[in-house]
């Protein structure tokens, strides 16, 4: 029946309800890492923990107590000997089975030795007592110390009862707890049965929730494959942009030259010319104002060296310096660039920047052809898809389920009804056993209750005026008393120890040979010593499940993977029965898919970088003439000044000689000419500088832009060619690399649900935390409830049955001090001192 059971739990393992299809709309988690959720998991109620509270101080006592009596390890070797033998190495291993239970056979040894000697000795006593020996005379002699000794003796023996008084309430303790923690057993197994059933419930529902989530990894292949235009185009376009853009880049900044350059053109075409006029307009000007200046310098007061000799010298050193009056710069001689600004204009009729953005557009494209060109292979794709999904749903139907959840349940609920049948024994029994504890109890308490009425009725009735003769009533009832707990003592002492004694052998051997192993697992260790079973099988349980003994399954191994919560397929090693991973093979599966990726051939040469007739359009750029320009000559004559001296330095010097002249009609005229050099200047000087500036700068920068211009315009078109080979002809490497990476991608979309659920399998569902529990519970019934009290039990109950030994000598010798005399000594004062005389 349990290995049909069992066998039953792998059915439930390996089935599952249909694949359930998506009913909404799901939002689909970022590309990367798949968010599978959490497989629903039922909470098993059973709590295989026991705390004792208060008593467990007395367990942990009788722990120590027993770990004094049998210290040695546990005997593993021995045990799996007598066991493989089948207690037939008894007779040869006898000296060690003695040396490990030496401890406890020296006290059954002499538990035994009290139990034979106690009923014999109790014999002779009393026989001693009716011969009058024994303390059984009737007489007691005086002496001087009898108050003290009478104390001390009530005060060992109250001592003496005290102790037996904690042993006895121990003892009880312990039988109560027992009976309490017997009421406990219905509700723990009906919780470690409940658990068992919300693991057959449970399991199937997990399982449908694994296929249920390949859903998950379906809508995300499904949504890659919508998106394969950004997603594989993206990636062929970003690759090809690292090569593509910077020569896209060279001809549109080519472009930008190109306008700029007849920018440059306009500029010296418009400079130059009004440099040319400007020239000959302050030609003429000058010229003026030297002639001016001339017939100013002919007045009679520049000639008068007699009477002014000043003014005649500053009138010569005027017109000495008048040849300096005149135009710089000739650029009457520089030819015109019309010719290449013509060409320049013809050049920019074509809108290059716009062909060049074509070509970006062309480029960026990428994912919409690649969106085109693997629509079939999508399609296709997304019906290996759905296949694979009734493919992995498929194995559900391998097994019966419902018959094998029936079966499974049937088998629980007749095991549990079983146990249920039990209970009435189970009680019956225990009552009984409570009974007989009782009794054992009553005993001690019958003596202990003889030995406090004694002390209680000696103490108060007793009067120290009083001769031993003639003690009252009640002194001598509680001597009467004490002696009556004597007799009992030796009645009840020799069955308690008895009993005590063989309590002890069963639950001292039961805590040091079951419960301690099981708690350090050595127990286990000889469940899986190899060939102890069967001598066929190395592991008894995989021999006896799957008729494999060399597989690595160990009952402590399943024991404390179920302890830990997980899988009962990794715990059995159903791998063995139905290995999912060669059922789930991510090759197996997606196979297909691969070959249909691996089959899409993604076709660029569509993209056109720059057309023919950009690429005219850059060489009649290269010939457009503008190293035919003398740069030289120009920048010649840009670098000389307007005029031979600055106008304005010599419109200030002029100034300042003439101020040195006598006031007159030679000084004002000559102030007059001085502002019309300034007014010249600030007219005709400054624009020209300005247009001259202008010119130098626009020739410079023509002179660039020729510089080497033909072999510039040829490594932008060889590099658009190599730009352009690229995509036709070397991007099938490319394409291959990045369609593999998305074949990677796509697949790695099953891989992380198959994954997800081989760790799902051995780690959450069908968790085997019920069969850890009801090994733990066997374990906390027999030990915890069982074992420990009943060692408790003999405890208490030992310790006051050894006290009753002190108790019986004490309350001997008490209960003469108690009890009335028959005869006494008495003093005679006549007599010599010192001596008693007897009298009747």
């Amino acid at each position: 029946m349990w290995k049909t059971g069992t066998l039953l739990l792998l059915w439930v393992l390996l089935a599952s309800g249909e694949l359930q299809q998506e009913t909404g709309t799901r939002r689909l988690p970022p590309p990367g890492k798949l968010d599978f959720g959490y497989v629903p998991a039922g909470v098993y109620e059973t709590l295989a923990h026991y705390e004792p509270g208060p008593i467990g101080i007395l367990f942990h006592m009788v722990h120590g107590f027993l770990h004094v009596v049998q210290p040695n390890a546990f005997p593993q070797d021995l045990i799996v000997k007598l066991a493989k033998d089948k207690f037939g190495a008894i007779q040869t291993e006898y000296q060690k089975a003695i040396y490990y239970e030496i401890g406890f056979l020296v006290c059954a040894a002499v538990g035994l030795l009290f139990a034979i000697l106690m009923p014999i000795v109790g014999l002779f006593f009393c026989m001693c007592r009716c011969c009058d020996n024994c303390g059984g005379e009737m007489h007691q002699r005086q002496r001087k110390n009898a108050d003290c000794r009478r104390g001390l003796l009530g005060t060992l023996l109250f001592s003496t009862s005290l102790v037996i008084t904690i042993g006895v309430l121990c003892a009880y303790a312990a039988n109560q707890n027992l009976s309490s923690q017997v009421k406990n057993i219905r509700r723990l197994v009906n919780s470690n049965m409940r658990d068992l059933h919300t693991f057959a419930n449970d399991t199937p529902m997990q399982i449908d929730y694994l296929i249920s989530q390949y859903a998950t990894a379906k809508n995300k292949v499904i949504y890659d494959l919508h998106n394969i235009g950004p997603l594989l185009g993206g990636r062929i376009h970003d690759q090809l942009d690292k090569e593509v853009h910077p020569a896209l880049d060279r001809v549109l900044n080519m472009a930008g030259a190109m306008r700029e350059t007849k920018e440059a053109l306009e500029n010296v075409s418009v400079g130059l010319e009004l440099l040319q006029e400007g020239t000959g307009k302050l030609n003429f000007n000058l010229s003026l104002v030297r002639t001016s200046i001339n017939r100013t310098l002919n007045d009679p007061g520049c000639h008068d060296e007699k009477s002014d000799a000043t003014s005649a010298q500053l009138c010569r050193n005027i017109r000495q310096s008048l040849s300096q009056l005149q135009i710089s710069a000739n650029f009457t001689r520089l030819p015109n660039v019309n010719t290449q600004l013509e060409k320049m204009n013809d050049v920019l009729k074509t809108d290059l920047s716009a062909i060049v953005q074509r070509g970006y557009s062309s480029l960026n494209d990428t994912p919409n052809m690649v969106i085109e060109q693997t629509r079939s292979v999508a399609e296709s794709i997304q019906g290996l898809v759905d296949g694979i999904g009734n493919n992995i749903s498929s194995f559900s139907k391998v097994f019966p389920v419902q018959s094998c959840l029936s079966n499974f349940s049937i088998f629980v609920n007749h095991v549990h009804a079983k146990i249920e049948d039990y209970y009435p024994e189970i009680d019956k029994m225990d009552f009984y056993r409570w009974i007989g504890c009782i009794a054992l109890c009553c005993m001690v308490v019958l003596v202990l209750t003889f030995n406090y009425l004694g002390l209680l009725c000696g103490t108060l009735g007793y009067d120290k005026h009083a001769s031993p003769t003639t003690r009252g009533c009640i002194s001598n009832t509680g001597g009467t008393m004490l002696m009556a707990g004597v007799g009992f003592s030796f009645i009840f002492s020799w069955v308690l120890m008895g009993v005590v004694t063989t309590i002890f052998l069963a639950g001292g051997n039961m805590e040091k040979l079951v419960c301690e192993p099981f708690h350090t697992k050595e127990v286990f260790k000889v469940v899986d010593t190899p060939y102890l079973v069967n001598p066929e099988w190395k592991n008894f349980i995989p021999g006896y499940m799957y008729n494999d003994s060399n597989l690595e399954l160990t009952a402590e191994s399943l024991y404390s993977t179920c302890k830990k919560n997980k899988g009962i397929y990794s715990a059995m090693r159903l791998d063995k029965v139905f290995n999912i991973s060669s059922f789930l093979n991510t090759t197996v599966f997606t196979k297909d898919v691969v070959s249909q990726l691996d089959s899409v051939n993604i076709d660029l040469r569509g993209i056109i970088l720059l057309e023919a007739e950009g690429k005219q359009n850059l060489l009649d750029f290269s010939e457009a003439g503008l190293s035919e320009i003398n740069y030289a000559d120009y920048l010649e004559e840009v670098n000389k000044g307007v005029t031979v001296v600055d106008l304005l330095s010599f419109a200030r010097e002029l100034e300042s000689q003439t101020d040195l002249m006598p006031r007159g009609a030679l000084h004002t005229a000559l102030k007059g000419h001085v502002g019309t050099l300034r007014q010249i200047h600030s007219q005709q000087i400054i624009p020209m500088e300005q247009a001259m500036s202008a010119l130098n700068q626009s020739m410079r920068f023509l002179e660039r832009t020729a510089s080497d211009l033909p072999n510039k315009v040829l490594a932008v078109l060889d590099a658009i060619e190599a730009a352009q080979y690229l995509i036709s002809q070397n991007a099938t490497h490319l394409v291959k690399r990045e369609t593999g990476k998305y074949t990677a991608t796509i697949v790695g979309y099953f891989h992380q649900y198959i994954e997800w659920v081989k760790t799902s399998l051995a780690m959450e569902v069908a968790p085997c935390k019920p069969f850890s529990n009801m090994v733990d519970t066997s374990e906390i019934l027999a030990c915890s409830f069982f074992v420990d009290s009943m060692n408790t039990f003999w405890m208490g109950l030992g310790c006051s049955t050894l006290f009753l030994l002190p108790s019986i000598i004490l309350a001997v010798k008490l209960a003469k001090y108690y009890r009335r005399m028959e005869t006494e000594d008495v003093y005679d004062d006549s007599s010599v001192s010192g001596t008693w005389h007897f009298t009747l």
